[in-house]
């Protein structure tokens, strides 16, 4: 249900960015602008605007899929109320913590922008992956599901690859971050889980 509201909410600030009803610049992550002129709250509202239709119905996917075994998951370790309320913490920090990299690195370069909530979208899965390892995770042009626990260490690898290279659009720092949060934060909230993640593996210790 929680996963849904985000979704929904999400869906109507990128349309209304969309439409020109809302100014997208006024949004989207610009660490000049949050550096120099203390405009903070830039560090969450772009993860609800995207660049494009493609981009928004990508996250939206993501998040609609792995997003409600996460929910599920917090409910079924932290209890209904106290579970609801930590995985929307989760998705919402992981938004601004997916970011800290590049607001140091371009906190000087006024022409850096950043949308959409990738990062949060990647804690999400990450976060997935910790309590079902074996989940298999579509890829693009391989037709079989490759398990999380391969997933995520190749997604984590090609993800600081192409942050070092730096030769697109594509924000893959906030996408490393937000990855790395998203097995941080369970565990940090509950520990015990990790023994949860090793007997998934059918690894006893």
């Amino acid at each position: 249900m929680v996963t849904l509201i985000i979704i929904l909410i999400t869906v109507a600030v990128s349309i209304l960015c969309f439409t020109g009803r809302l100014d997208i610049n006024a949004l989207m992550f610009n660490a000049y602008d949050i550096r120099h002129r203390k405009q903070w709250y830039r560090m969450f509202s772009y993860g609800l605007v995207h660049g494009g239709w493609g981009h928004l119905i990508f996250n939206i996917l993501t998040l609609f899929f792995f997003g409600r075994v996460v929910e599920q998951y917090f409910q079924a370790a932290f209890g209904h109320t106290h579970g609801i309320i930590l995985y929307v913490v989760l998705y919402v920090s992981a938004i601004a913590v997916s970011t800290v990299g590049d607001l140091i690195k371009y906190k000087d370069d006024c022409s850096y922008n950043a949308v959409g909530a990738s990062g949060a979208v990647s804690a999400v899965l990450f976060a997935s992956i910790l309590f079902e390892p074996k989940m298999g995770i579509y890829i693009y042009l391989i037709p079989i599901p490759v398990p999380g626990y391969i997933f995520a260490p190749l997604y984590l690898l090609y993800c600081w690859y192409m942050a070092k290279r730096n030769m697109d659009n594509i924000g893959h720092t906030a996408h490393f971050w937000g990855a790395v949060y998203g097995l941080a934060f369970p565990l940090i909230c509950r520990p015990d889980i990790f023994w949860h993640f090793l007997s998934q593996l059918g690894i006893a210790i």
